[in-house]
């Protein structure tokens, strides 16, 4: 380790282009990651509150709650406990209020008996308690809305006032307007047969009463979202291949300094410096270059994370960028093993003629 700092203090610029690389892919790969997990969590993150292990669809929606419908006839036959069961109607909207920015959400209804309406965790303000009040996600906030304020639904002309707001409703990048199942009928334009679009249940058996309804898990869901899972696979495809850059770069710059040195190394094979001694160098030499890295990158990342704006779906989780930096420490570990072999076969009188 001694060795390896002294080597990099004398030839600062040769190193600190190295890090300056590790640098920009390691920050990459950070603001990469966290924009992934950031547009998850805008698919998912309605889901992911409603505490369901089970959903219960119309088997002809191709697992998507937007295309789901349930009779009142079907929903009579299912078994519903109020206390592990819950309705919910989902319909496409757009909010519209005067003088303020139409936004285009997800209304999902519910049921005040039911326990999907009583575990949500609103941010301030209180439930709906009539068809027509609704909370609304925090981002409407964010353009203007307040609790009080009367909204319209696309091109209905009853207002809505809303009374509360819940922090990160988002669905399919959406936000959730959470309102009364009995407003979702006139919202989704259905007849009065259809009374929900699906089911939920903290079930993890639930036995489906019907051949026309099919159960599901809440992972099939969400991995049926539309783009949800091609999206993912971008950018862990994205990620993967920075990673394998990384491995090139160390692996690459590792070697031109091996070669560069290879007098050096034979002075010190012929003192009596062992094989051993010179690849435990050049492997800490390599942790330390990318160590120095990842720092700065982790520290640009969090200062980007500071100053970037609320609009961004940008997600920082220090477990999952833990992994990722470990990832990368492997791969650099990877690389600095392509220059031994060079080192393995050092001839001393070669190398220093």
């Amino acid at each position: 380790m001694y060795l390896a700092l002294k080597e990099i203090k004398h030839e600062k610029l040769r190193y600190s282009l190295i890090i300056s690389m590790i640098v920009l892919i390691s920050y990459l790969i950070f603001i990469l990651t966290s924009l992934a997990l950031g547009l998850a969590q805008q698919n998912t993150s309605a889901i992911e509150s409603w505490n369901f292990k089970q959903i219960i669809l119309n088997k002809d929606s191709d697992i998507a709650l937007r295309q789901s419908l349930l009779s009142e006839k079907q929903v009579e036959a299912l078994k519903i406990d109020n206390n592990k069961e819950a309705l919910i109607g989902q319909a496409s909207i757009v909010a519209k209020s005067s003088g303020k920015e139409n936004i285009s959400a997800n209304f999902i209804g519910v049921k005040k008996e039911q326990f999907l309406y009583r575990e949500l965790k609103l941010s301030s303000g209180k439930l709906p308690t009539t068809s027509h009040e609704v909370v609304v996600d925090s981002s409407f906030a964010d353009k203007g809305y307040k609790i009080g304020d009367k909204i319209y639904f696309n091109s209905l002309k009853t207002p809505y006032k809303i009374t509360g707001f819940v922090k990160n409703a988002k669905l399919s990048v959406a936000p959730v307007v959470y309102g009364l199942l009995s407003a979702w009928p006139e919202l989704k334009s259905v007849t009065p047969n259809f009374v929900a679009s699906a089911l939920i249940t903290k079930n993890n058996n639930y036995s489906v009463p019907s051949s026309e309804l099919g159960s599901y898990s809440k992972q099939t869901l969400i991995d049926n979202l539309p783009g949800y899972s091609a999206q993912n696979k971008t950018f862990t495809f994205m990620i993967a291949f920075l990673m394998v850059i990384s491995l090139i770069v160390i692996a690459v710059f590792l070697y031109i300094i091996t070669i560069q040195k290879l007098p050096n190394f034979a002075v010190l094979r012929v003192q009596g410096i062992s094989n051993k001694f010179l690849i435990k160098n050049t492997i800490n030499q390599s942790l330390i270059l990318v160590i120095s890295g990842l720092a700065i990158g982790a520290l640009l990342a969090m200062i980007t994370a500071i100053a970037i704006p609320n609009s961004v779906p940008m997600s920082f989780n220090i477990p999952l960028l833990g992994l990722v930096s470990l990832g990368l420490i492997i791969t650099s570990v990877l690389g600095s093993l392509i220059p031994v072999q060079t080192i393995l076969h050092i001839d001393p009188v070669k190398a220093i003629s």
